[in-house]
Parts: structure tokens; C-alpha cells; sequence
């Protein structure tokens, strides 16, 4: 084959084209991209739709093609979102919003609905760990009288892409490179980085990768959000524009990335055994629902557009209004049964909600479906029991692999005349109760010719990137800062990192500044921006620290004890953390407890070796002063509260445990506190004004 030389050009919604060199466009070894078929490709970043905001058409077979042999590629784990918890639940309806949507579950207040929501990383494979730095999948199945509704979305409200044809190429990407099988797990290497440099769509998804809403403290404490843009449908047609937001109970809250890289080491399975223990605890996880409505003229007098993926609608714009709750109250029976074996797909909905025409939803409608048949080898995976919808299910379809349905009688087919002469004749179509497609509007762009294009807004990189940014507080700045540091630092090949600081120019110069200076770089020139970014508002709505629930309910507090421990001390404090609605998880020496000083062995939740202190949320030292001078010369508890204190966790101890924090170089500050009621107060937060007492940040 020929030298591989291509030329770059920007397209109309900003995309990058590589294309094959003019000069080398006739040459029959040319490196031309082509279908499996050898059909030349003439634009392998557009998917083909009917106008530039108009659906996509199902006769793109260069989109089918490449996402069906994606979907293909792994068997029989999912390519993405391997790794996995779920649980069954309820969902509640706080108030009809029959005036807005004829969709059954959300017609009648107080009506609860089944669910089974999961809950998963991305990049890694079903055998890697529960806690790097990625983006977590949030799907919900809701088992409706209408038949199943998925809502199929993830932890962060935008994508990396704006339409589904890069989907492999971001994957592919992002996974561990093909010729080495790693890293595992991670984006911090040259394939992905060389990749996202060369796609400025993909900066505002960055961003929030690197800040620490992709290391989530724990499933429970992360929001979820839909992503695109969907319709809610009245009964009597009305469409309004809706985008779906999942609240948390217990707030958002994220661990420090060291905490994180620790918590590998530490438990493997960390969020997934946090899931499972506060559901068979009874502290059974709850998220709200909150929905943003909208209609076409506010949709046309935005700045960005709605149908663009990589764009979120700030809450200070159109406020999130909460209409129900999701509550998680069992744990599976069988974990491959449900959570493995469990299908969602985008295209399941009910009557009263519709697509919108974002061209990565549209590209997500035919992909999962096909990979679910890939996965579970048969078309029947719907009659697996967790996909099983619980309403009665009638049609035509028969047969195929797996079949467990047994159809009586010879109507698969319609229409047909067999119930005329004493026969069943089957199901037929309704079409006053039966679902139908929102007409919607179709304007001058989505109508007319058939091309490849993107609408001019979807131009527009940097400008929601800039504002989530600003919408950060200083520490969390800094948190985004260093995270691209250390990404960028794994990065081999020698052009992305200044190609990568050069779209970062465009979304705020500290922050570029402060990356180069992390690298050891001079900043490079600012890269071209194919539509220049404007100036928006931050929104706070969009910050953790803002929004973070100073309470300790839900949480785990680590109680460190040894022989000696005063008893009474010890009770009085343990029912005070249980009084807050948290687990205490006593910690020892010994896995056999502690002998307190009333002569009674009390038996340790875990031994002070296998359970590090970045697993609970705060810290107590609850010792005698013999005890604590015997531990401060013990690496290991040194350790323990080294990394409580460099987490910004808050640390209560009476006063006979000061020589162990005297080891471990505890400086005084509000989280440092007794065991008296302050701690529960002082134990429901973290404490950022300590970070630059303990790490260098960018």
C-alpha cells in the first residue's frame, strides 16, 4: 500500500475531515476507507440524514455497517458498560402531568411503577474494578402497563460526540489499544488522547471527564441524566420538548482521585458492594426525577442547538421540576440472570414519549437492539425475565432461537380472515391507543435533500466547556487542572498533548496555562475554533461542591480500636453515628476485636490491614493512650489516618489517640474534632481548604 498521506479540512459543524490526499485520489493503492465491501467511504464523520437537522435515513449502510460490526465485536460481554450493578425498585409519580404527556406512568399521583435500574463503568471490561477515572452508565427499565420504557443514559448530562457514526471510533479509542490489550480501563493513554485532540467536539465532554464527577464516592451520590433531547406527546398531540435528570437523595459526592487510585487496591468491588449493603441494610437509595420542558420557539432562541448532544440547558435557565421518585428496595436474586442478562435499548418507549432528531440518539436507536441480539444469541432475549415486560405481549413474530413462548394455532400472519370461520386470528393495530410518532415540526432543515452534514451550531466546541469551567469552585478548577496533567502525562505521542492545550486555549487560558505548566510545556498557538465561542453565565447548578448535602445519612464512618478502648466511650459515640443515619464499621488490630477496658472482647467489622480508611467516608480513632503510642509505631495505622487526613475526610479522636495523630502529621483544622456530637456535624462534609496542605495541585 502507498504512503498513507492525507489532507485536513474542518467541516460545517466543526467536525475534522482526514481526507485522502488530491494527489492520490485516483490511485488504486491509495489508502482509501471503504465498507467491508470495498466501497470507498466519502465521509466518515456524518451520519446521512434527511436536512442537516433532519433523522437519519435508514438506507446509510455505511452507518449500519460500521456500528453493526462494532456491536459485534465482543462476545458475550457488552463492548461498553461491561462492568455492572443493578437493583430492582419502584417509581413513584408525585403528580400527574397528564397535561403534558399521555405516557400511563405518569398520569396518576402516588402510583408506583417496577424498575430495575444498573448501574456501570464504561472503558473497562466486566472483570476490571468498580473506581477509575470514567463515566458511569445510569439505565433505568420502567416495567409500564404500556410495556417497557428504558431510559438509557449515564452520570453526566452530554457525550463525547455528536453523532452516532463515531461511536466505534470513540470506543475503540478509548479501550485498551489493540496491539498491547492495555491500559485497562482508562483514557490516560496515546489513542485516546490523539484521538479526542483531533475532535474539538469532544472538549465540554472532557472537561466533565476530568473533574470529579467521574469519581464518584459512591453510586448512590452521582446524578443521572438522560443526555438527549426527547419529546413528551399529549393525548391530544401537543409535543414538548423534555430533557430527564435523576436527583440524588443523598446529594453528589466524589472522592479525590488518590482516594480513588487507592480504593483499586483497597476493594476491587467497591461501589458494587456499597449498592448491595445499603439495600440489604435497609437504606434503600433514592434518586429524584426531575424533568426540563421546553417548546420550539425557546429551542430557536438558544445560542446552541438543542439536537447537539455535546450541549446541556443550563437549570438557572429552565429549572429542573421534580415530578417523582426511584426507589431502589432489592437486590438481585442472581447477578447474571438480572444484571447481565438485563437489554436496554433506547428505542423501547410507550405511548406519550418520542425521539427527538439528535443525530447520536438516532444512530442509538439501531445499535442497541443489535447488539443486545449479538450479546444474549437470540432475537427471544425479550422473553429472558428481566426484559420480560408485564403487560400481556401479542403479535406475529414466531420462532427463532430460544423460543419460549408456544403460539397456538396458524395465524402468523395479518392481515387475515381466520377468526370469520371459528379460528383465533391474532392481535391487531390500534390507532387510537397504539403508539404513533410526534409529526413534530419539519422546518427548512429537516426536509429537502439527502446529504452529509451537521447544522451550523453544532459548530460551536467551546463554548458550554468554558462554562462549565467557570461554574466550577477553585478546588474543583484545580481538580480538572491536574487531572489533565496526569492524563496528558501518559500521552507518548509527541504532537497531541500541544494539540490538546491548543483547544484548551479556547476554552479558558488559565486553565491552559496551568495544564502546560503541569507538562513542562510552553503553550502552543490557540487552534482555529470553527465557530467562536460566546460568553454564558456559570451555573452553579453544575458544581459538586456547590451542591454537595452536608449530612452523614447514607454514609460509613471507620472506627479504629485496640485493646483498651474505653467501652462507655465507645457505645456513647457508635449510637451517635447510627443516630445520623450512618454505618459505624469498627476497625481493629485483630479481625477478632478488641478486649475494651470493661475486660469484654469486642469483634471487629475488619482488620485494620484489609480495611484502609479511603472505604468510609470519616474517620474516629477511638483508643487508649498505650494503644495509640503501640499504633503510631505501625506503618499500617499510620497509614490509615495519613490518608483520612490527605483525603479531606473529617478525623474525631479523643484525646488518648493524639500520639497517633501526631505521627501521622494531623494538623488541627474544623474537621479535626472530638468524639462529642460535633463529629457527627463534622463528619458529613470534606474539607477542601485542606487540600494544599497535602498535595501539590495544578
Amino acid at each position: 500500500m502507498a504512503k498513507n498521506t492525507f489532507e485536513t479540512r474542518t467541516g460545517e459543524g466543526g467536525e475534522t475531515h482526514q481526507q485522502v490526499a488530491g494527489h492520490d485520489r485516483d490511485k488504486a493503492d491509495a489508502a482509501h476507507l471503504t465498507t467491508n465491501q470495498g466501497i470507498r467511504v466519502s465521509d466518515n464523520q456524518n451520519s446521512l440524514r434527511s436536512g442537516e437537522r433532519g433523522p437519519t435515513l435508514l438506507e446509510d449502510f455505511v452507518l449500519r455497517e460500521k456500528i453493526f460490526h462494532f456491536d459485534h465485536e465482543r462476545i458475550p460481554e457488552r463492548i461498553v458498560h461491561a462492568r455492572g450493578s443493578g437493583a430492582h425498585g419502584y417509581f413513584e409519580l408525585f403528580e400527574s402531568l397528564a397535561d403534558i404527556t399521555k405516557a400511563d406512568l405518569f398520569q396518576r399521583a402516588g402510583e408506583k411503577t417496577p424498575l430495575f435500574a444498573r448501574f456501570s463503568t464504561v472503558a473497562g471490561g466486566a472483570g476490571s474494578v468498580d473506581t477509575p477515572r470514567d463515566v458511569r452508565g445510569f439505565a433505568v427499565k420502567f416495567y409500564t402497563r404500556e410495556g417497557n420504557w428504558d431510559l438509557v443514559g449515564n452520570n453526566i448530562p452530554v457525550f463525547f460526540i455528536q453523532d452516532a457514526v463515531k461511536f466505534p471510533d470513540l470506543v475503540h479509542a478509548v479501550k485498551m489499544e489493540s496491539d498491547r490489550a492495555f491500559p485497562q480501563a482508562g483514557s490516560a493513554h496515546d489513542t485516546f488522547w490523539d484521538w479526542a485532540s483531533l475532535m474539538p467536539e469532544t472538549t465540554h465532554m472532557l472537561m466533565w471527564a476530568m473533574s470529579d464527577r467521574t469519581i464518584p464516592r459512591s453510586l448512590r451520590m452521582m446524578e443521572g441524566f438522560g443526555v438527549h433531547t426527547f419529546r413528551l406527546v399529549s393525548a391530544k398531540g401537543k409535543s414538548t420538548f423534555v430533557k430527564f435528570h435523576w436527583k440524588p437523595k443523598l446529594g453528589i459526592q466524589s472522592t479525590v482521585w488518590d482516594e480513588a487510585l487507592k480504593l483499586q487496591a483497597a476493594d476491587n468491588d467497591y461501589h458494587r458492594r456499597d449498592l448491595w449493603e445499603a439495600i440489604a441494610t435497609g437504606n434503600f437509595p433514592e434518586w429524584e426525577l426531575g424533568i426540563q420542558l421546553f417548546d420550539q420557539a425557546f429551542a430557536d432562541a438558544q445560542p446552541y442547538d438543542v439536537l447537539d448532544a455535546t450541549k446541556l440547558i443550563p437549570e438557572e435557565l429552565i429549572p429542573v421540576r421534580i415530578v417523582g421518585r426511584m426507589v431502589l428496595d432489592r437486590n438481585p436474586d442472581n447477578f447474571f440472570a438480572e444484571t447481565e442478562q438485563v437489554a436496554f435499548c433506547p428505542a423501547n418507549i410507550v405511548p406519550g414519549v418520542d425521539f427527538s432528531n439528535d443525530p447520536l440518539l438516532q444512530g442509538r436507536l439501531f445499535s442497541y437492539l443489535d447488539t443486545q441480539k449479538s450479546r444474549l444469541g437470540t432475537a427471544n432475549f425479550h422473553q429472558i425475565p428481566i426484559n420480560a415486560p408485564k403487560c400481556p405481549v401479542m403479535n406475529f413474530q414466531r420462532d427463532g432461537q430460544m423460543q419460549m413462548n408456544v403460539p397456538k394455532g396458524r395465524a402468523n400472519y395479518e392481515p387475515n380472515s381466520l377468526a370469520e370461520h371459528g379460528e383465533d386470528g391474532g392481535p391487531r393495530e390500534c390507532p387510537m391507543t397504539g403508539f404513533s410518532t410526534s409529526q413534530g415540526r419539519a422546518d427548512l432543515h429537516e426536509q429537502g435533500d439527502k446529504l452529509r452534514a451537521r447544522g451550523e451550531l453544532f459548530a460551536d466546541h467551546y463554548s458550554q466547556a468554558r462554562l462549565f469551567w467557570i461554574s466550577q469552585q477553585p478546588a474543583e478548577q484545580a481538580h480538572i487542572a491536574s487531572s489533565f496533567v496526569f492524563e496528558l502525562s501518559k500521552v507518548q505521542l509527541a504532537q497531541v498533548p500541544p494539540r490538546m492545550l491548543a483547544n484548551l486555549r479556547n476554552v479558558d487560558e488559565d486553565l491552559a496555562r496551568r495544564v502546560a505548566d503541569g507538562l513542562g510545556m510552553v503553550l502552543p498557538d490557540k487552534s482555529p475554533a470553527a465557530r467562536e465561542p460566546f460568553a454564558m453565565e456559570p451555573s452553579p447548578a453544575l458544581s459538586i461542591h456547590a451542591n454537595m448535602k452536608a449530612l452523614l445519612e447514607g454514609r460509613k464512618v471507620g472506627v479504629l480500636i485496640a485493646d483498651g478502648t474505653d467501652a462507655a466511650e465507645l457505645k456513647t459515640f457508635v449510637a451517635e453515628i447510627e443516630k445520623a443515619g450512618a454505618a459505624p464499621f469498627l476497625v481493629s488490630p485483630r479481625i477478632g476485636g478488641a478486649k475494651l477496658s470493661d475486660g469484654k472482647v469486642m469483634k471487629a467489622d475488619g482488620q485494620l490491614a484489609g480495611s484502609p480508611s479511603q472505604l468510609f467516608d470519616a474517620v474516629a480513632l477511638v483508643l487508649s493512650n498505650a494503644a495509640a503510642n503501640d499504633l503510631a509505631k505501625q506503618a499500617g495505622a499510620v497509614q490509615w489516618v495519613m490518608d483520612a487526613f490527605g483525603h479531606l475526610k473529617a478525623i474525631g479522636s479523643n484525646e488518648a489517640s493524639k500520639p497517633l495523630l501526631d505521627k501521622a502529621g494531623v494538623i488541627p483544622d474544623a474537621g479535626i474534632v472530638g468524639l462529642a456530637a460535633t463529629f457527627v456535624e463534622a463528619a458529613a462534609k470534606r474539607y477542601w481548604d485542606r487540600e494544599p496542605k497535602v498535595r501539590a495541585l495544578s
